[in-house]
Formats: C-alpha cells, sequence, structure tokens
C-alpha cells in the first residue's frame, strides 16, 4: 500500500486498509515516499502492525510520506519497483492518489509479466519467485481536493478543502464587513470548479466564476451592476469567489488581479484579493473524509481479497452514499477525455459537456447558486402566503435553509413570512412578512435566527390557524416538526383550514427523521463531536493509562455516537440499535486492559445518551473506574448543548 499524494483524510485511509488487512490475515506494508520509495525499496518498505496507524486519523496529511517520481515513468524505474515487490512477495497493490498516480499503477500491472520475465532474464529473481508473483492486483481510491475525477460523488480530501476555505470565507467577511470592501478569493480546483462553486454556494457570494460555467459576453458589466446593486440595497460587503481554472468564453483566463481591476476601475470599492494556496490541502481532516476514508479503505482490502488474475484495476468510488467499485481505466479515460476537451474549446458547449460528465448535483449546486445569488423579481405576484416555522432544538444549518426557502419563494412570486419561536409564535401570531436582504448573510450563522421552541400544544395551534386562514403552505423544520405535522395532517379531517400545503425539512443534530438520510445539522455536530473526542485522545496520551468515556446526543438514535467513533478512532461506541448487556461492557473493559499493556496506551469510550436505560453514563464509568483500578483510571465527559451550534 502507498500513497502519491498528500491530502487531509488520507491517513483514515491508511488506517482502514492496514486494520482491515490484518484482521483477514494478511500481511500489510507501508511504503513510504509514493512512487519512490516502491523504486528504491529498502527502508521505505517497512511491514505495517495494528499499533502503527494508531493516533493517526486526525493528523492531515500522510504518515508514509509523498513524492513525484520521475525515475517510475521510465521502465527501469519500474523494473527496479517490481523486483522490490517480488522480493517480499507483495501481489496487491493499494494506491490512493489523483489521476496520475492511479493511470501509473494500471501502467505497472499492465507490465506486470514483462518485468517478471526480464527480471528472470537477469537473473534478479528466480523462476520459482516469478511464478508465485506472477500476477498484480490493483486498486486505487483517489485522493483530490479538486473532486474532479469522474465516477465518485466526492474523493477523499475535498470536504477538508471546503472547511478550510469557509473558515477563510468567515474569517474575511468580518473585516469585510467592517471596511465595506469587496474580497476576491480564489481558490484551487484545476479545470475543475467544484471548490469555488460550493464555496460561493456556502457562504452566499456575489459572482462565483468556475471553467464549466465560463461568463456570458459582456460580464464585466453585469458583475458591476450586480455589486453596486448589493450596496444600493444596504450591504456593506461582497464576496467574488473564483476558480484557479476560470475562463471566458474566449479561452483566456480570468484572474483574481484581473477582476480587481474591474472593480476598482467601474465602481471605485475598496478591493482586496486573496489566493488561499496549499491552505486548502492541509489541516485537520473533517469528519467526513476519515469516515470516507475508512470506508474507502475497507472496500480496498475486499477488493484485493476477492480480485483473480482477469479482474481489471478497480478504483473505489462512493455513488449515492456506497462505496462501489469502477474499472480505473474507463474512469480515468472519461475523466482526461473531458479535461483535454475543455482546455481546448472556446464556445458555449463547454456548458453542456461538462453537465453531462460530472454528477447531477453539480448541476443542481450550479442552477441553485444561480438563484439564489441575485433578486429576480417575477412579473406577477401569487396570492399564495408561506410561512417558515422552525422547530424543536437548533441546529446548524437551520438559518441557511431558511435563507434558501425565503429567496426561492420570493423568485416564485409568494408572500414569504416569517414565525418566530416555532409552534408557539405561530400560535400567538408572531408571524411577520421576511424579505430578500433580510436573510442577508444568514448562511453561515448557527443557531435559529427565528427562534424555536419544542413541542406545543396542537389544539392551541389549530385554533390559531382556523383564526389565521390567510396562511397557506406551511413549511416546518424538525426534529419535532415531524410529529407536529403529523398531527396538523391528521386534524386536517376536523379543521378544513389545514388543508393546506405542508412540507418538513428534516434538520435535527440526531439524523433521525423517516425517510431522510442526512439531516442538516447532523454534520456539524458530527465534527463538533470528533474536534471535541481529537482534544480529550491527546489528553489521554499525554497522561498516559487513562480511558475517556464521552457521552453524545442522539436521543434513540446512534448514527452520531456511530460516526464520530468511526471518525474519532473509539474503541467501542455503545447505541440503543446495537444492544448489550454487562458481558458486553466487561469484554471491552478486558480489551482496554490489554491495550495498555502496548504503546498506546489511552482509550476512548462513545455513549449514546439514550442508548441503555441502566447503563447510564455513571453506571459505566463507575464499572470501568473498579475494573480497570490499577492499570488505567477513568474520566468521563457529557458534551451536551455545545454539539447543536456551530
Amino acid at each position: 500500500m502507498f500513497v502519491c499524494l498528500c491530502l487531509s483524510g488520507m491517513n483514515a485511509a491508511v488506517r482502514a486498509t492496514v486494520r482491515v488487512g490484518l484482521y483477514t490475515g494478511a500481511k500489510v506494508y507501508f511504503v513510504h515516499e509514493g512512487y519512490q520509495g516502491l523504486v528504491d525499496g529498502g527502508d521505505n518498505i517497512k511491514l505495517a502492525t495494528w499499533e502503527s496507524v494508531s493516533m493517526m486519523l486526525q493528523l492531515g496529511g500522510t504518515v508514509i510520506g509523498s513524492a513525484r517520481c520521475m525515475d517510475f515513468r521510465a521502465r527501469e524505474g519500474r523494473m527496479k519497483a517490481a523486483l522490490n515487490l517480488v522480493k517480499l512477495g507483495i501481489t496487491n497493490l493499494c494506491v490512493i492518489g489523483g489521476d496520475g498516480s492511479l493511470t501509473g499503477a494500471n501502467q505497472f500491472r499492465t507490465e506486470w509479466s514483462t518485468l517478471l520475465v526480464d527480471l528472470v532474464k537477469a537473473g534478479k529473481i528466480s523462476n520459482d519467485e516469478a511464478k508465485t508473483s506472477s500476477h498484480l492486483n490493483i486498486v486505487g481510491m483517489v485522493g483530490s481536493i479538486d473532486n474532479d475525477f469522474c465516477g465518485t460523488d466526492m474523493t477523499i480530501g475535498t470536504d477538508s478543502a471546503l472547511h478550510r476555505i469557509i473558515e477563510v470565507v468567515d474569517a474575511i467577511t468580518t473585516t469585510a464587513q467592517s471596511h465595506q470592501r469587496t474580497f476576491i478569493l480564489e481558490v484551487m480546483g484545476r479545470h475543475c470548479g467544484y471548490l469555488a462553486l460550493v464555496t460561493a454556494l456556502a457562504c452566499g457570494a456575489d459572482w462565483v466564476f468556475i471553467p464549466e460555467m465560463p461568463p456570458d459576453e459582456g460580464w464585466e458589466g453585469h458583475l458591476c451592476r450586480r455589486l453596486a446593486d448589493q450596496r444600493a440595497r444596504g450591504c456593506r460587503l461582497n464576496v467574488i469567489i473564483v476558480a484557479e481554472g476560470a475562463m471566458g468564453r474566449d479561452g483566456k483566463p480570468i484572474g483574481s488581479e484581473d477582476i480587481k481591476k474591474l472593480v476598482e476601475k467601474n465602481l471605485g470599492f475598496d478591493t482586496r484579493t486573496t489566493v488561499l494556496g496549499h491552505v486548502q490541502r492541509g489541516g485537520t481532516p473533517s469528519a467526513f473524509d476519515r469516515i470516507l476514508g475508512s470506508r474507502m479503505g475497507v472496500e480496498a482490502v475486499m477488493a484485493l481479497l476477492e480480485a483473480t488474475p482477469e479482474t481489471p484495476a478497480c478504483v473505489v468510488s462512493l455513488s449515492g452514499n456506497q462505496a462501489v467499485r469502477l474499472p480505473l481505466m474507463e474512469s480515468y479515460f472519461y475523466h482526461s477525455n473531458n479535461v483535454f476537451t475543455v482546455t481546448e474549446m472556446t464556445h458555449s458547449d463547454v456548458t453542456s459537456l461538462f453537465l453531462l460528465a460530472l454528477s447531477r448535483s453539480f448541476e443542481n449546486n450550479w442552477n441553485t447558486y444561480k438563484m439564489l445569488a441575485h433578486i429576480n423579481p417575477p412579473d406577477t405576484k401569487s396570492n399564495i402566503n408561506v410561512a417558515i416555522v422552525n422547530v424543536g432544538a437548533p441546529c446548524a444549518g437551520m438559518n441557511a435553509a431558511v435563507r434558501s426557502a425565503v429567496r426561492i419563494g420570493i423568485i416564485q412570486g409568494h408572500n414569504m413570512l416569517a414565525v418566530h419561536d416555532g409552534f408557539e409564535g405561530l400560535a400567538h401570531g408572531n408571524i411577520e412578512p421576511i424579505t430578500w436582504t433580510g436573510v442577508s448573510g444568514w448562511t453561515g450563522k448557527g443557531g435559529s435566527e427565528l427562534g424555536t421552541k419544542r413541542y406545543y400544544i396542537i389544539s392551541l395551534l389549530l385554533l390559531s390557524l382556523y383564526c389565521q386562514s390567510r396562511l397557506s403552505p406551511l413549511l416546518l423544520s424538525p426534529p419535532q416538526a415531524f410529529m407536529g405535522g403529523l398531527e396538523l395532517v391528521t386534524a386536517r379531517e376536523k379543521y378544513e383550514e389545514l388543508c393546506i400545503p405542508m412540507v418538513v425539512i428534516p434538520a435535527t443534530v440526531s439524523n433521525n427523521v423517516p425517510g431522510s438520510d442526512f439531516s442538516i445539522g447532523a454534520d456539524t455536530a458530527l465534527n463538533t463531536i470528533t474536534s471535541t473526542c481529537d482534544r480529550i485522545k491527546q489528553s489521554a496520551a499525554g497522561t498516559k493509562r487513562r480511558v475517556f468515556i464521552i457521552e453524545t446526543m442522539g436521543g434513540y438514535c446512534g448514527y452520531l455516537a456511530t460516526m464520530a467513533g468511526l471518525a474519532a478512532g473509539a474503541d467501542a461506541a455503545y447505541i440503543y440499535e446495537d444492544k448489550f448487556g454487562i458481558r458486553d461492557l466487561e469484554m471491552n473493559v478486558e480489551h482496554l486492559v490489554q491495550k495498555m499493556k502496548t504503546d498506546v496506551k489511552r482509550g476512548l469510550i462513545l455513549r449514546n445518551e439514550k442508548c441503555n436505560a441502566n447503563y447510564t453514563t455513571d453506571f459505566i464509568f463507575a464499572l470501568y473506574s473498579e475494573e480497570g483500578k490499577g492499570v488505567f483510571d477513568c474520566r468521563k465527559n457529557i458534551l451536551g448543548h455545545m454539539q447543536q451550534v456551530c
């Protein structure tokens, strides 16, 4: 196994590959410094152990190193690499990298038999060694912050890069707000505008330049008019996102400095540019990247174990939240052909080409951004009133959902109404119109700007709706909204005023709304738990022989505890869905006792808040403290409401 790029999230893939490989009884080797280590051999190829991949999930980059290698491009270099593998009996390679790294691996596999023949002729290996290593299996995992590899919805490192970018945007907007400035941010992506587009969508940028969608002719005037219009509406700042591969329809690059000169010349705005550069490639991996890397690592090992001499090289991809295997070269050719084509095209066909080549989510993101970025008043107004209600506990992302709903409703000509303080506010008539500018800057705010309350007596709400029959569609945001919505639908038989459209948007850190795979707020809560666990593990590693028991939210749903356990590298996660008893607790204590005899002298246990009515956090803490006496000490932490906000 070796890594050919240095990105956040790769260590999770390395860890998963090593541990699943060891679990299945295979020998797993680290190849340090990428292809260069494969060519040089010696100490660059080392046997991996279970403990050697501990305490690496939270580290950015890759602990086994990465390097560009010119030697591997020559046949002589590949022959040296083959010799090193044959001598160690390695016939399976797991490669984590971009398109170039994966293509090199496939070429290595294609030449494998001829390389062995040459090595036998040169007397460097015996016929028996050549027979034992007669074929080479290859599996790849895509690591790229550009998210530009065809066939996968998300690549390892992309989500962490987005975290870095959004952190910078949040920091810059405070300065821009204070000084009424225009900021132009240039982000990475090569020929793919994914990072720029999603960043623009997440921060509510005024304009975005991406290579897939070259701006129309005369965009300079359109851009200046939009920025001026935003200032006229009371906005104190403007944000423009530029992908490094952005270009016009004439094929000429569009750079951040060019845009700055345009804005300063035509509008006279105080304008600054920021080129983020390699800050996007490093830093602590996000929870999503850790989980993605772990899942892909597991699937990669299974693909290698199931491979036969006739099995083509494959790449592990993500499709619809499922890890799938795709033929490596088919995916690469589709990717490379599209990149080559776009660099040569200078007309509008580039738009349709990329929308066909990229995932449907990219097209949805682009269409959503266009609708939300700038107000386009409808010719006629509708007579539909839409009330937006936040119900239940607050969570990160609620405000972004409200902003999106308000602006889409205004574009459609509807009357948008904001209901403050949840169902209680609706019952008491705490309702007011909300405008386009009223939700400006909401995307990055945590909690609930409208205010939210937990469940409310439904009879009072029904009476309120009866008295305020001017309300038509009702937009609800969970957690408790789901049950409240069901009650409102059930009450339609008695109250005809409730025969109106109702929509529930899942928004809960627990991620437990039926019919939804992913709820608003769950990812932010997961990142909060994961980063907290990282700090706690660091404390435990420094103290030595210490076990921490962490209680997470989630109600009766074990999503947060399970995913955080995977992302933070916990020793156990107790959840409601997976029943456990005293014997299971005893086995985990015995595991920790044995673990304290190794070099990894710390433990991390996660417990969902309602996993068991009797085996509470206090009970588990007392049990671990007593049974581990003399071997390790124990501490407990209840994370609480810090999980609900960003």
